[in-house]
């Protein structure tokens, strides 16, 4: 796997498992992204508006308020301020959580966990492919 396959791409995680978060941070980080980790949806926001990233991968079962409503929230904010960003809804609530509820929530992808490296990659490149 090259490492620059996603370099000049800002990524943050939203996901409030500090393993998680730290495996997919390294793992993006090593294939050459910016990434900037959150463990909760008011964090994960307050990064979309600070480094107006390319993708957000977000945990849809977080303390709070979870990633649908993370997701209202940052579409929320416009196209202007960073709205429109692609984001990925990661879940182990498989059979809990609905995929078609899930897209037609508005994330651009669902990725079940536990994932590997290689389905979390593919994931990505879809949903950043033009």
């Amino acid at each position: 796997m090259s490492p620059d396959r996603l370099s000049n791409l800002t990524i943050v995680v939203v996901d409030d498992h500090h393993e998680i978060r730290r495996y997919v941070g390294a793992y993006l980080y090593h294939l050459g992204a910016h990434v900037v980790v959150a463990e909760n949806a008011f964090e994960g926001l307050e990064a979309v508006r600070t480094y107006r990233p390319n993708l957000v991968l977000s945990d849809i079962s977080l303390p709070g308020r979870d990633g649908f409503g993370l997701l209202l929230d940052i579409r929320a904010l416009g196209p202007d301020a960073g709205g429109n960003v692609p984001v990925i809804a990661m879940t182990a609530l498989v059979g809990h959580v609905d995929r078609r509820r899930v897209l037609n929530a508005g994330f651009q992808a669902y990725l079940p966990k536990p994932f590997t490296p290689d389905g979390l990659l593919e994931t990505i490149l879809a949903v950043l492919r033009p």
